[in-house]
């Protein structure tokens, strides 16, 4: 077996590898975030580089939850290569280290890296996105540009008195509250007969409370309406569903939400594909590390770094490209999330180890 002393040095180098070029990427992923937001924001009234600082900083943590994957498939390829160039793996395999035994630690290594970045980055990420939306219509307030035509998805509501379609630009408080929101009312024989826009909207008891209104009534001109309050039969589960992004939901609240969602006879899918994937990512990044090592356990020769550098990279994308794809069949019901976020991590790991066996072993 691999010594305390060996594995401990290979555990330190690849964790050590990864925090740099972690930093590296936040530090980057930051200074273009800020100078998009800078470019947009930096017309508005309320705009100030300190505000916009902080929006910048709490973006950067769900940006990096993007970059994940890379990182751990680059930092193993980076810690294998720099092994082999210094002639450590060579001195390992003189000693009668097998690759399993050397890869051993670095595994858990990327097991460690995806565990913090589930229970720890994934919070931080989920809770800093959501207050980055709010200091964001902060700035936005009192701006001609706040109103526009909704982005967000439609939904629609019916009681008894008729059907209400709802839209907004920004939502914010994870579906509750919404931002540039607008109201179509229909009547029960189906006529479009009000359309109120309303800087705010909230999802009280029983009704939409919506602040800083206009009405506009089919045939007439549109007039403030102050506050209006709209009756509603919509539950905060059924809007938190329907509105809200998944990857605004921290791991830990993402089983309640999901538990509360199909009480109310809602499928969920796309909030159970989000968290599948990531109780599935330490063991996505273990699957990197092997397919990094299927491209970087050759000593390397002159000449011989680019051709490895581009394998494993392409390797990790063309993994990346099927874990979307059976993602967004998963969000859709397609496919059963549980199925959906580890399918990938199975191909992965199969074609990692059944490459290392023929490689290693014959």
């Amino acid at each position: 077996m691999i010594g305390l002393t060996l594995g401990r040095y290979l555990f330190t180098r690849y964790v050590s590898i990864t925090f740099w070029f972690l930093t590296g990427i936040a530090a980057i992923i930051f200074i273009i975030n800020f100078t998009e937001l800078s470019g947009r924001l930096g017309g508005l009234p309320n705009y100030s580089v300190g505000l916009t600082l902080g929006i910048a900083t709490l973006q950067t943590p769900m940006i990096m939850m993007q970059a994940v994957p890379f990182v751990a498939l680059i930092s193993a390829m980076t810690t294998l290569v720099s092994l082999n160039r210094k002639y450590e793996l060579v001195v390992a395999r003189a000693a009668g280290i097998s690759a399993w035994q050397f890869l051993l630690p670095i595994c858990l290594g990327a097991l460690a890296y995806g565990l913090v970045t589930i229970l720890l980055l994934n919070p931080i990420a989920a809770n800093g996105f959501e207050r980055s939306q709010v200091l964001e219509v902060e700035v936005r307030t009192d701006s001609d540009t706040a109103l526009g035509q909704p982005a967000s998805p439609w939904i629609k509501q019916r009681t008894n008195e008729g059907e209400t379609i709802i839209g907004a630009r920004r939502i914010l408080n994870r579906g509750l509250e919404l931002v540039d929101a607008t109201f179509l009312r229909i009547d029960r024989r189906g006529d479009l007969y009000e359309r109120i826009d309303a800087r705010r909207a909230y999802l009280r008891d029983g009704r939409w409370e919506l602040r800083a209104a206009t009405r506009t009534r089919t045939g007439e001109t549109p007039e403030a309406a102050g506050t209006v309050r709209i009756n509603t039969n919509l539950t905060p589960e059924f809007v938190l569903e329907r509105l809200a992004a998944p990857e605004t939901i921290p791991i830990y609240e993402l089983p309640r939400k999901i538990a509360a969602a199909r009480s109310f006879g809602l499928g969920a899918n796309a909030f159970a594909m989000h968290f599948h994937s990531l109780v599935a990512l330490p063991a996505l990044l273990v699957a990197m590390t092997l397919i990094a090592a299927t491209v970087s356990m050759r000593f390397a020769r002159m000449g011989q770094s680019a051709t490895i550098i581009l394998g494993g990279v392409l390797a990790g994308f063309l993994l990346y490209v099927v874990s979307v794809l059976v993602k967004a069949f998963g969000s859709a019901g397609f496919v059963p999330p549980v199925a959906a976020a580890w399918f990938p991590v199975l191909i992965a790991s199969f074609f990692g180890v059944t490459f290392l066996l023929y490689k290693e072993d014959g």
